[in-house]
């Protein structure tokens, strides 16, 4: 089946999410006292982009502090609904259970789409394995294949890494790559996609897959659907596993939070975005008309 770019659909999201008024007006807060401290949790896959984006702002404006932790999409959405989180960092979108929890606690998610990013396959650069089809890819970490001479590769016993339940690029991954299927259990299970390219660049038969902007020279990415991922795909949408990558706040972002967001979502912050090695978003998403600054 042919993949449709998923741009056109961010960008019917946009147009309805900021410009139908009453549906924007309708989740907006009152304006507290603007704080002078962000908060930030969550996507470890984000948390590059969130660091510099961070210091950028505060080197701007002296008189703000912003506190940047990783953890996982899981611990960012949760810390935004416990309220000790001012933003999530969320590498997927979040899940009806989770909105259920927020509004039992008062709170709002509004979804901020900061970046967009690919999820690549990778393996150690000895294998002669380049590619994958999305079926040998489902076959592999499912556990239907366990010797790289299966799917046209060396005799050698096949090595899988996989991200913790907890983390958004595991759950991209499971609905991207494995049509919602478990991964299988003798799976390696680690912490941060950096932590993936650093054990397939030590494990010769190892498989693992992470955010773009974690892969290192260490380790070879594999082309899926032979289709590279790089930049120019994951824009396009024709790069198979491509994914948004979220700022969750509570409500339309106010007061010191909105200036942050707008700041990522500026010229000068989508080429951060390039830089930390992540897809800037090429279309302009963030003028609202319940705002003071159009």
């Amino acid at each position: 089946m042919k993949r449709q770019s998923i741009y056109p659909h961010i960008l019917s999201y946009m147009i309805c999410l900021f410009f139908l008024t009453p549906a924007n007006a309708a989740i907006s807060k009152e304006a507290p006292a603007d704080s002078k401290t962000i908060t930030i949790k969550g996507s470890t896959t984000i948390l590059p982009i969130a660091q510099i984006m961070a210091e950028e702002f505060m080197d701007k404006n002296k008189d703000i502090s912003i506190s940047v932790q990783g953890g996982g999409s899981g611990v960012g959405i949760a810390s935004l609904i416990d309220k000790t989180a001012d933003i999530a960092d969320s590498s997927r979108k979040i899940s009806p259970k989770e909105l259920e929890q927020a509004k039992g606690s008062g709170v709002t998610p509004y979804e901020n789409i900061i970046a967009m990013d690919g999820i690549a396959v990778v393996v150690h650069p000895s294998n002669i394995k380049n590619h994958f089809n999305t079926h040998q890819l489902r076959a592999v970490y499912t556990g239907k294949v366990s010797n790289w001479l299966e799917i046209g590769g060396e005799n050698r016993k096949i090595v899988v890494i996989s991200r913790d339940t907890s983390s958004g690029t595991y759950e991209a991954f499971a609905n991207l790559a494995l049509s919602g299927q478990k991964v299988r259990p003798d799976a390696l299970i680690t912490a941060s996609n950096q932590t993936v390219n650093t054990t397939v660049a030590q494990t010769p038969g190892a498989i693992g897959y992470l955010g773009l902007g974690y892969v290192s020279k260490k380790v070879k990415a594999v082309r899926i659907n032979n289709i590279e991922c790089t930049k120019d795909t994951i824009r396009s949408g024709k790069y198979p596993l491509s994914r948004p990558l979220y700022m969750y706040t509570d409500g339309i972002p106010e007061g010191t939070v909105r200036r942050f967001i707008d700041y990522i979502l500026s010229g000068q912050g989508q080429e951060l975005v390039e830089t930390e090695g992540f897809v800037g978003i090429r279309i302009q998403v963030y003028k609202n008309p319940d705002r003071d600054d159009k």
